[in-house]
């Protein structure tokens, strides 16, 4: 079986073997048609860099793990797609590390520092894990939730805006009884959305009562079994705010289930317009912001960090929201 090698590259691309390495490298001395010109020789060959001699000459790996503690929920794959892609133009391989817990992915697959740097998919602003790759001096930035702390490097969500536009819609239909099914409490998707939602219903003159309030995992699950413990609040809603549409998926179940009409008699609403969102079936009322893009930025920015581009403050890149109506609200009956 014949081995492809750098020099097969050179040769197919035209170029010296020393500027293929470079190329490969995403040197900043090699132009960017050079380097697209090896890249596409390098796949035409099925070439593979060898990231063992790469590592002993560069002390680079070129690759970067990928935490998600959470696998079941479908909104990981729509980012862990476009992160992969992203990577890889950039010329990193992507590695998927999943476990129980952050702790436990450190233990298991970080001690050794054989990655370049790592993305942190399901942090919560408990985690350890932060101040370990700090203490190992591996670069890292957050994916969709962060700490919330100065000094992160980060690619998230206008979360606070997104649950102000919630409120704001609700109100305007003229909800007054109003509930909130939200993420768990250490997560900063969780915290802020409900703080959005809070504020904007507050601007209304709308409360939301402690037993209107449900918080836990971002899991059908936890929708589903929310609802009816909010039918059953002194205050019984005609409007549910969910912390993203998995558990918006599990209160239309569960209003289903209780034989409540949707919008009829509960308006429901998500958050992230997970492409199921859109499905006929479901018509999920949502808020949405650009998926792709959440995780193409956050490569960008750890990029940076390896290569010493990212402000030494931290950064925090925010992307915007927008209220997408489908099928799941209207004015309330009565």
């Amino acid at each position: 079986m014949t081995t492809i090698t750098s020099h097969d590259v050179a040769r197919l691309a035209g170029v010296s073997q020393p500027t293929v390495s470079r190329a490969l490298r995403d040197d900043p001395r090699v132009s960017p048609a050079t380097k697209e010109k090896v890249r596409k020789a390098a796949r035409a060959l099925n070439y593979v860099p060898s990231e063992v001699g790469r590592s002993l000459s560069t002390r680079s790996t070129r690759r970067i793990g990928v935490i998600v503690t959470d696998l079941t929920n479908p909104f990981y794959p729509h980012v862990v797609a476009p992160l992969h892609d992203e990577l890889e133009s950039l010329g990193y391989r992507m590695m998927l590390l999943t476990e129980r817990s952050d702790e436990a992915v450190a233990e298991e697959n970080l001690l050794d520092q054989s990655l370049d740097g790592v993305v942190l998919a399901t942090a919560t602003t408990d985690s350890r894990l932060p101040a370990q790759l700090d203490r190992r001096d591996i670069p890292y930035v957050f994916l969709n939730r962060d700490t919330g702390r100065a000094g992160d490097y980060a690619s998230v969500v206008d979360n606070e805006g997104g649950g102000r536009l919630v409120a704001r819609e609700i109100a305007a239909l003229g909800h007054r009884r109003v509930a909130g099914v939200f993420g768990a409490a250490n997560t900063t998707t969780g915290r802020e959305r409900e703080l959005g939602f809070r504020l904007a219903l507050a601007d209304e003159g709308i409360g939301l009562p402690e037993d209107g309030v449900v918080r836990g995992p971002f899991e059908y699950d936890t929708g589903y079994r929310a609802l009816p413990r909010l039918l059953d609040a002194a205050q019984r809603p005609t409007a549910v705010f969910c912390g993203n549409d998995v558990v918006a998926v599990g209160v239309l179940n569960a209003a289903r289930a209780a034989g409540l009409r949707v919008p009829e008699d509960l308006t429901v609403v998500g958050f992230d317009d997970l492409p199921m969102a859109s499905w006929e079936v479901l018509r999920l009322t949502t808020v949405r912001h650009d998926l792709p893009e959440l995780a193409r930025q956050a490569a960008r920015l750890l990029v940076r960090r390896i290569t010493g581009d990212a402000d030494s403050a931290g950064e925090r890149l925010v992307l915007p929201t927008e209220f997408v109506p489908r099928g799941t609200h209207g004015r309330p009956s009565a």
